[in-house]
């Protein structure tokens, strides 16, 4: 009985071994580089930088490629005509979005605009964005916040000369603050960087920044989890707990601010700016089920942290070079 048990498992292994070849034959994939390790597959590939070693990789073996990182399958391209042809011709076949743990807490289990799978719910969720928030009319309505923003950044250039008109500027960093203040009036109506930093929007903006650094952090976090499954089921796997942590304090500072806003829409006597939160909740009066709490914080998120995630990439990776290494 045990030496059927070993033939067995050494057929089951061999099985597993070969699968990928055999499959390969049947379904007419792309071509993969011949090592697969056991388990791991092609993860022992990948070295740092990441976006030179696929090249290298590419160069090597062929424009289009199978690749599997440990359970998941990914398809690299690198031909110009290739990508055209995912892109346009069948970008609906991989429209959808890969199912990351990042996705599952900070995209609402998959149901954001960002994380959402292409189908009835995605395309309710583009409307909303595409018609109600991003028209050229509403872009158009916050004109005078981007003017004021910009009149605010040369007076305090202009303050910050010295007598002989010389100064250094850290133009990155002003430009970074800028957009970040920009946006965040357009979406809650408050600056949230600013050269008076005292009362209690200040601990507020204290919030928004340690968020804006966690999610930037936790975003471009590797997560061998998501290519091994078995070492989250084991608890080896200690980022799903930030991430969580994370997703409260996002959610936290989000529905603060829809709750100020429903607060001053019921309060408010005459015309006001309307912030593209208030937007939202007035579309919310129409129609609570499709516009509920969750899709507007999910909005924001895609309008502000997600965008702000983008914008600190760009313009403060020269703060955090450490954190660009690890990731």
């Amino acid at each position: 009985m045990e030496f059927f048990y070993m033939i067995l498992f050494f057929l089951l292994a061999l099985l597993y071994l070969l699968s990928p070849f055999l499959l390969g034959k049947f379904q007419k994939l792309p071509p993969s580089p011949f090592i697969s390790l056991p388990v791991i597959r092609h993860l022992y590939l990948l070295k740092k930088p990441l976006h030179r070693t696929l090249a290298k990789i590419s160069a090597k073996h062929g424009p289009i490629l199978l690749l599997h990182f440990g359970s998941r399958p990914v398809l690299l391209v690198s031909s110009p005509s290739a990508a055209e042809e995912c892109l346009t011709t069948n970008d609906i076949a991989f429209a959808n979005r890969p199912r990351l743990l990042a996705g599952k807490h900070l995209g609402y289990n998959y149901t954001s605009l960002v994380w959402a799978s292409y189908g009835a719910h995605w395309r309710n969720l583009r409307r909303i964005a595409s018609l109600e928030i991003l028209s050229s009319h509403r872009i158009q309505t916050f004109a005078d916040i981007r003017r004021n923003e910009v009149r605010l950044l040369v007076k305090r250039l202009r303050a910050g000369t010295s007598d002989d008109g010389h100064n250094v500027v850290d133009m990155k960093s002003a430009l970074f603050e800028m957009m970040l203040n920009i946006m965040m009036r357009m979406i809650g109506g408050k600056r949230y960087y600013d050269d008076d930093e005292s009362g209690n929007l200040e601990e507020e903006r204290r919030r928004f920044k340690e968020i804006v650094t966690e999610t930037f952090q936790l975003s471009g976090a590797a997560n061998v989890g998501d290519f091994l499954p078995v070492l989250r089921w084991i608890g080896v796997d200690k980022l799903e707990k930030r991430l969580k942590v994370l997703k409260e304090k996002r959610d936290g500072f989000m529905q603060e601010l829809i709750d100020e806003h429903r607060k001053m829409i019921k309060g408010s006597e005459g015309q006001r700016i309307q912030t593209l939160i208030d937007v939202l909740l007035s579309l919310q009066e129409t129609d609570p089920e499709c516009y509920t709490d969750e899709v507007i914080r999910g909005m924001m998120q895609v309008l502000g942290l997600d965008f702000f995630h983008f914008i600190y990439l760009q313009g403060k990776n020269h703060f955090t070079p450490c954190v660009l290494r690890k990731n």
